[in-house]
């Protein structure tokens, strides 16, 4: 089934297809790979537009076979309100041998899932061992991801979840706490949330920081999702200064549009000055955590090769499931 079409592949395929801890298994494949250096740069490329904006990111892997794939997603924060997406968007899947396009699939599910599986990865090498109060900055889809990521990787007990929308923040814990088994509690006043956690997951909007230096405990672990174009920033310039390990998914990537780009601006930091990609630290080049005393920084923008890794186990289990729709784009 499917040998010359192209598949064509919902939300809802995606969604059954793919779960969470598959999701971080193909995105650890990745990123080990990318350390390795048995992967070409991928790319990105961001337009602004009134209300939100639009990014494409690209890249290769080999895998069981090699592939391609570029992802076109548009993000707009006021879209909850139309009763539309944050983000949507699509990826067509290639085969990079021969640049026939395998796949073309939603992209929502998929980017939530690998966005949530690198925090998972980073933890797995960056987190304390003993982690167990976890505070997650963002009550949207990507925090609910973000905590079972942080949940997978490490033995978290207890949940402080903030948001600027109190209700979305309470809706949380309460949808939330049952499933995974675990206190969760609405963060009344964050600096205190912060000072009796392990981990920090922040995963808004925000366009100035609200963590800073001072209420940021020895040894947490923070996972700074939020920043994915020049103008977001979640965290304090200072924090990302060669005293506490910071590691980027992308260097140059991070440099431009993550949180590492306005500590640059800010003079707290140099692109060569971090300890390095999380690819490096996954394939054992550069040292995961050293001490249980030291803060631990990923700064995650959004690697175009966790969505490559992500579409192809989509694919593949769709051949093999029959799942999609079988279209022939290029039939006559």
């Amino acid at each position: 089934m499917f040998a010359a079409e192209t598949v064509v592949l919902t939300r809802r395929d995606v969604a059954g297809l793919l779960s969470l801890a598959d999701c971080i298994d193909a995105v650890e494949r990745a990123f080990r790979l990318h350390g390795e250096g048995g992967a070409p740069a991928p790319g990105v490329l961001g337009v602004h537009a009134a209300g939100g904006g639009f990014h494409i990111k690209a890249g290769s892997l080999p895998l069981s076979r090699n592939y391609f794939a570029a992802k076109t997603n548009a993000n707009f924060p006021g879209n909850p309100a139309r009763g539309l997406p944050t983000i949507q968007g699509l990826v067509l899947l290639f085969d990079a041998d021969n640049g026939r396009l395998l796949a073309a699939m939603d992209s929502i599910e998929l980017t939530i899932l690998r966005t949530g599986a690198a925090t998972a990865v980073a933890a797995k090498y960056l987190a304390r061992e003993d982690s167990r109060v976890a505070t997650i900055c963002g009550c949207g889809i990507q925090g609910r991801v973000q905590l079972r990521a942080i949940k997978h990787m490490c033995p978290i007990e207890k949940a402080l979840v903030w948001d600027i929308n109190k209700e979305a923040a309470a809706s949380f814990a309460a949808e939330v706490g049952d499933e995974l088994g675990i206190a969760i509690v609405p963060a009344r006043d964050l600096p205190s949330a912060l000072r009796e956690s392990d981990v920090l997951v922040t995963c808004t909007p925000a366009k100035k920081y609200f963590i800073h230096e001072r209420d940021v405990p020895a040894g947490m672990f923070i996972a700074a999702v939020g920043a994915d174009n020049e103008d977001k920033q979640e965290l304090e310039p200072a924090l990302l200064s060669p005293k506490n390990k910071v590691v980027a998914d992308i260097r140059e990537q991070c440099a431009s549009i993550g949180d590492l780009h306005h500590a640059i601006r800010a003079g707290t930091a140099t692109a060569d000055g971090i300890h390095g990609e999380l690819g490096e630290v996954v394939c054992g080049k550069k040292t995961g955590r050293g001490s249980a005393e030291e803060i631990t920084i990923f700064d995650s923008t959004g690697m175009a090769l966790q969505d490559v890794a992500a579409a192809a186990t989509v694919y593949e289990r769709a051949v093999t499931r029959g799942k999609g729709i079988a279209v022939n784009f290029g039939g006559r």
